[in-house]
């Protein structure tokens, strides 16, 4: 699960994306306020969900040739370069930052026990393929809310005209008193 969170925000740079990142980072507490067995346990859990820290840094390489693109950087060989040289080093450098910041998230949502037994799990050979099968079912997450978001935007766009107008807002904001 936390592979789909770190793909899915290479994948959408996006106002939506902060603002779940926000709302987690309200659930990582900080590591002294936790019991440090829970702790302990978290990370050996995260670690195992994410399974080849290579290859998940590696997987996030084409994302990120177009992030680079995205902020300027056209020409693919040299955003390619970048992501190479600097982008997945640099990820690597800090990737066991990001296991500690998931690894308190989950200590401040589970309990040790609880956190054993999804240890247990992933240690069987169902979730050693869950594991491995996480870029796909991302993908798939991914495409499958996309569609899905598609689908229901105009409804809801229509909604929002009609819930404005009924404000009496107009386009620039809520109607000025009389």
């Amino acid at each position: 699960m936390r592979r789909l969170a770190l793909i899915a925000y290479c994948l959408a740079v996006s106002a939506p994306t902060v603002a779940m990142a926000q709302s987690a980072s309200k659930l990582a507490a900080p590591a002294a306020t936790l019991d440090p067995a829970t702790l302990k346990v978290a990370r050996e859990v995260v670690a195992q969900m994410q399974g080849d820290r290579t290859a998940l840094v590696n997987a996030m390489a084409a994302p990120m040739v177009g992030m680079m693109q995205q902020i300027g950087v056209k020409q693919q060989d040299q955003a390619q370069a970048l992501v190479q040289e600097v982008v997945l080093p640099t990820l690597t450098a800090h990737f066991d930052e990001l296991l500690d910041i998931q690894a308190r998230g989950f200590a401040a949502a589970l309990g040790k026990d609880d956190l054993q037994v999804i240890a247990a799990f992933y240690a069987t050979p169902t979730g050693k393929r869950l594991v491995a099968a996480q870029p796909q079912l991302a993908q798939a997450q991914l495409v499958g809310t996309q569609q899905w978001m598609q689908s229901v935007t105009p409804e809801m766009q229509g909604k929002l005209t009609k819930a404005i107008q009924a404000h009496g807002w107009g386009s620039a904001g809520p109607a000025k008193p009389r």
